[in-house]
């Protein structure tokens, strides 16, 4: 006999509510389509642009090249010791974010975010195929049917479509783009691009078409870090609870007294792609698209009331209302000054380290196994591996002295001469020359186990030396 007194099992997770945004027109829906087709068109068509460097360097405009390990954007190009303006550029989008949400909350997530733009995208295809929001919900309950599997199939089509796009246009951002263009088209490209193409083609018809919003509410952190970079005073997409409170239908000719401009009609809640009401106040998936104000504002056109019941407003100025005190927003506040002042200090550093960087780099490593070795004459012989980088677009020649180890016999690796004063160099040009070179001094110059000496690379035809300290290892006397 069953147990009467038994509960019904807790139910942990609660399964998906599709959301079917429903189709407005507006000011910010026309400001998301201007975004779309901007970020849409840079994405598709930087790696076609060209950008003339000179002879022995690419002419693609953005490009990553990993085979010669540079990376180029216009006028700039980074070699692999300058990772450091990677990690600026970084920190610099990372602190852009937080001043952006302090001052105007979210609008990166509702206009710029890629997730955004494709899903965008992707909503629009759907509602081309399937109609608006209530013909797309009638077709999602109702039973299969040719009519529905055409549709279907049609949609997705045109969403993996999109998606091999996406995927083939982002590896045109490491090769030249009109010869990898020509090689994937007549199957001689690598197998690696095509595996990208493949892994983006998926990973964008999964994200922008079938997980849409649960990328945003679930997988992104910024809705989480949001939280911690706003304030009362943030611009944010609002809804006037003190002008729409209370809320509820309204008849035409009867008064507004004793009531609020709301007239619950769920408007802002069907255009919106994450499918909250923004009456709740602020969420977590809210994404700040403020299409719920176009929706809100054609409604207040039609029943004759001032649009801006949800606007981009603050949390302080609804209190100021109800305490009857003057609104305003205060943009300049700590926060802001902070996020600006390291922004700041930030693209100050890395242009400053950019356009003070040398035209040459000099490193040195000095072989570790082992640390020394004592030759039949006596004599003790460090090995060490030079690099030189010449980021300049012609050859160039140096010569390779060293400082500090009188006595001492110069040589480079698989050289023929032996014990000179210096090593002539000659490094392409927009290339790096690694070479091995043994140092070796008379046991009796040697006057301890570590001495400090540098490594000076002079140009051909004079100019500024370069310089790197090392040490020179033997024996502990």
């Amino acid at each position: 006999m069953a147990n009467q007194n038994s509960s019904p099992p807790i139910q942990l997770f609660e399964s998906r509510r599709k959301v079917f945004p429903q189709k407005i027109d507006g000011t910010f829906r026309r400001l998301k389509w201007l975004v779309m087709i901007i970020a849409l068109g840079v994405y598709y068509t930087l790696p076609w642009l060209r950008w003339d460097r000179g002879p022995n360097a690419p002419d693609q405009a953005v490009l990553l090249d990993l085979e010669a390990k540079r990376f180029y954007f216009f006028f700039i190009e980074l070699w692999p010791n300058e990772i450091y303006f990677v990690t600026g550029l970084m920190i610099a989008g990372a602190v852009s974010l937080f001043l952006i949400n302090a001052l105007f909350g979210r609008v990166w997530c509702g206009y710029a975010c890629p997730q955004t733009v494709w899903t965008d995208l992707f909503v629009h295809i759907e509602r081309l195929v399937e109609g608006d929001r209530n013909k797309q919900i009638r077709n999602d309950r109702s039973a299969w049917s040719i009519n529905k599997i055409t549709k279907k199939f049609v949609k997705h089509s045109a969403w993996i479509l999109v998606a091999i796009l996406t995927g083939g246009a982002w590896v045109f951002y490491f090769a030249d783009a009109p010869t990898l263009f020509w090689d994937l088209v007549t199957g001689q490209a690598s197998y690696i691009a095509y595996i990208w193409i493949g892994l983006l083609t998926c990973t964008t018809y999964l994200l922008g078409g079938i997980a849409r919003e649960q990328v945003c509410t679930y997988m992104c952190p910024w809705p989480r870090i949001q939280a911690a970079m706003t304030d009362e005073d943030a611009l944010n997409v609002t809804y006037r609870y003190d002008r729409g409170e209370p809320r509820g239908a309204h008849k035409k000719g009867t008064s507004w007294d004793n009531r609020g401009d709301c007239v619950d009609c769920n408007l802002c809640v069907s255009v919106c792609p994450m499918g909250i009401d923004i009456r709740n106040g602020t969420q977590l998936e809210c994404i700040h698209c403020a299409l719920c104000i176009d929706a809100c504002s054609s409604i207040m056109d039609k029943i004759g009331r001032p649009t801006g019941l949800i606007a981009y407003d603050t949390e302080a100025n609804i209190e100021r209302r109800i305490n009857k005190e003057q609104t305003g927003w205060r943009p300049l506040r700590p926060r802001v000054l902070v996020y600006a002042a390291v922004l700041a200090v930030v693209f100050i550093a890395m242009g400053s380290a950019y356009f003070s960087r040398k035209s040459l780099d000099l490193a040195v490593q000095r072989d570790r196994n082992p640390n020394f070795v004592v030759l039949s004459d006596g004599s003790i012989r460090n090995g060490y591996t030079i690099k030189v980088s010449n980021k300049t677009l012609e050859d160039q020649h140096y010569f390779l002295t060293l400082e500090g180890l009188s006595g001492h016999g110069f040589s480079e690796v698989g050289s023929q001469d032996n014990d000179i004063e210096a090593i002539h160099l000659v490094v392409p040009g927009n290339e790096l020359l690694s070479t091995r070179v043994y140092v070796a001094a008379p046991s009796s110059n040697v006057k301890s186990h570590s001495m400090p000496i540098s490594f000076v690379l002079t140009e051909q035809w004079g100019g500024p030396k370069y310089r790197v300290n090392d040490f020179f290892k033997g024996p502990d006397l």
